[in-house]
């Protein structure tokens, strides 16, 4: 204990100075500190063996806690008076040694918070505890059963979470207080870094994946990576570096230096390193394959930057940020490029095998499902192909000048006018493609279905509401038009073979020329189209009716008005008018029909003797 002294056998007495009320107040309070930092004292030559047993901080210490702080402030109060009043006195000396003393117990005491309430601490626990310490006593309203609810929801975790921050910001105070901050970041930034460095760890972000080791890798092993990265960026973000954020905060509120400096060197390095896998992947292929794992990864940066803005908003942490924003630029870079990839993908299809029964060509149902699949991301497209320019239009046959992009039409935005030019380029494709077929009729009936499904992937799917009923409608009206070609094509040759009804009273020779002429050219048509297909079933049934009316009717009246004048001549009249419509109706399911082919052989007779003959058992 200090010895109160009087001024004449003070130590090392001023010649000028007098033993003061204020020399009398200070050395009260040395004796007090010393007392109370002797007895925690952790130095080697301590003769307490209690202070190394029990935490100053712990539950039942809370109140001698809170006066060892004051002590410190008192003791520096102290040293600060004797610095400028009688600065050879030995009290000063002492006090020091004193200071040393208490400052070892509280790095001590800082330490073990740290390390003992580890999992209180984590980011997660902090976060929460952060929300609670504003929510848990606002609602006065609340019945009694109610709060006692939400008191006991928070009296684990988030209770000792911020206790342990509490003690953790008394000792960062005092010790910045009294000349000691940079002991105390010190050891705040080893254990912390170590927690957060571990925490990506397990989230699987690999810091030493370089560039070169992404761009070596095969894309089913990189798609494993990216989506390790999004699960790992989302959690790292809104949970491990947000928790840092304000445990940092909180800690060392009294200096936003230290704060500063605290979180910048505990979460820089791994959230550089976490943000710049993106960028890497980036600069990778640019292969269509890829594109829609790019737009994850746009899109998770994107819906995570008002948070990285908000965490990372400190000078010394610039970096993240715009390393966030050059991963954002980069992905922006690469999806223009894969779509022009893709693009010309489309244009360098070289298939020389006709889709059998002039159906839905593969490059219809992958480009289709491609672009469907884009607008589930139209909203960062928008973003991402804002004042991007079309290619010019006059690489396109003229007939499709226009289509999709015409002034009066809803196409209005990025988005949809680039999805409209990808599907554009790929019809155009297909209408080069049509010529594979040396049949006209079936090159229209090709482009008819690849048009047809086309218009049916835009009606199910988003590219309604970013194409519009106007470009649906237009669409419609070409694929009507390429109906009407297949019919012209496919059947005029036998509408030709039915005369007017209205003419004068045909021959018995040229009734039998005109049901020969019939048979063979229903035979040949029939035939050829046998294998034909038609996939939508709704343009199916509305093709063959249409057939139907146009030529059933027709045949009809030429029927009973001249059945009768050849009757008597066996194999003329082989088709009756429903015979027509059940051949009719047997058409472009793509099974070669189940009558498989017509022949000379086949006659009238034959054909109504077996009802079951059959169709497949299908009807009109």
């Amino acid at each position: 204990m200090l010895h109160r002294q009087s001024p004449s056998t003070s130590p090392n007495p001023s010649p000028h100075h007098r033993h003061t009320f204020s020399d009398t107040l200070m050395e009260e309070k040395m004796e007090i500190a010393q007392a109370l930092i002797s007895k925690w004292d952790v130095s080697p030559d301590s003769s307490s063996l209690y202070c190394n047993i029990t935490n100053l901080f712990a539950a039942d210490n809370r109140y001698e806690a809170k006066q060892y702080l004051n002590s410190i402030k008192d003791l520096q109060a102290a040293m600060q008076y004797y610095i400028s009043h009688e600065p050879t006195s030995e009290n000063l000396v002492l006090a020091q040694g004193l200071m040393q003393n208490a400052i070892k117990r509280l790095e001590r005491e800082f330490y073990i918070i740290l390390k003992s309430n580890r999992q209180h601490l984590d980011p997660e626990s902090v976060s929460r505890a952060s929300r609670s310490s504003f929510s848990e006593f606002e609602d006065e309203s609340e019945d009694e059963e109610e709060s006692r609810a939400g008191e006991d929801s928070i009296s684990e975790v988030e209770r000792v979470s911020m206790s342990a921050m509490e003690d953790l910001k008394a000792i960062s105070e005092c010790m910045i207080s009294a000349g000691y901050g940079k002991e105390c970041i010190k050891i705040y930034k080893n254990i912390r870094k170590s927690i957060v460095d571990e925490a990506l760890y397990h989230l699987n972000v690999d810091s030493r994946l370089s560039f070169a080791q992404i761009q070596k890798m095969d894309w089913e092993v990189l798609e494993v990576k990216i989506k390790t990265w999004l699960n790992a960026v989302k959690v790292a973000v809104k949970t491990l570096f947000y928790g840092e954020r304000i445990l940092c905060d909180q800690v060392f509120s009294s200096s936003p230096a230290m704060r500063e400096s605290c979180f910048a060197d505990i979460t820089r390095e791994g959230a550089l390193s976490l943000f710049v896998f993106p960028e890497n992947v980036a600069k990778c292929k640019k292969a269509p394959e890829r594109m829609f794992r790019t737009l994850d990864l746009y899109e998770a940066i994107a819906d995570l930057w008002p948070e990285i803005e908000s965490i990372f908003d400190l000078e010394s942490t610039s970096a993240v940020k715009q390393q966030a924003i050059n991963s954002l630029i980069k992905l922006g870079e690469a999806v223009r490029a894969i779509l022009t990839e893709f693009e010309s993908a489309i244009s360098k299809v070289h298939s020389k095998a006709a889709v059998p029964g002039g159906g839905v060509h593969p490059l219809t149902r992958y480009v289709m499902n491609y672009v469907t699949f884009l607008t589930d991301y139209s909203g960062i497209l928008a973003d991402i192909l804002a004042d991007w320019p079309l290619p010019v239009l006059s690489s396109l046959p003229e007939a499709y000048f226009g289509s999709p992009f015409s002034d009066d039409g809803p196409v209005n935005s990025a988005i949809s006018t680039r999805l409209a030019w990808l599907i554009l380029v790929m019809l155009c494709k297909l209408d080069g493609g049509a010529a594979i077929y040396k049949d006209a009729a079936l090159s229209y009936l090709f482009l008819a279905n690849n048009l047809q499904y086309v218009v049916n992937k835009v009606q199910k799917s988003n590219l309604k509401f970013l194409h519009g009923d106007e470009w649906i409608e237009k669409h419609e009206a070409r694929v009507r038009q390429y109906v009407s070609n297949y019919e012209r094509m496919g059947w005029s040759k036998v509408f030709a073979t039915l005369p007017d009804i209205n003419d004068n009273q045909m021959t018995t020779q040229q009734v039998t020329e005109c049901f020969k002429s019939f048979n063979s050219s229903f035979e040949e048509a029939y035939n050829k189209q046998a294998s034909w297909v038609v996939s939508d079933s709704k343009l199916r049934d509305q093709i063959k009716l249409s057939v139907a009316r146009k030529l059933v009717p027709a045949y009809r009246e030429f029927y009973e008005k001249y059945r009768q004048v050849v009757e008597k001549k066996e194999g003329i009249v082989r088709f009756a008018p429903d015979d027509l419509e059940n051949y009719l109706s047997d058409l472009l399911f793509g099974t070669g029909g189940s009558s498989s082919h017509l022949s000379s052989s086949s006659s009238l007779s034959s054909i109504s003797s077996s009802p079951s003959h059959s169709r497949g058992g299908r009807s009109h």
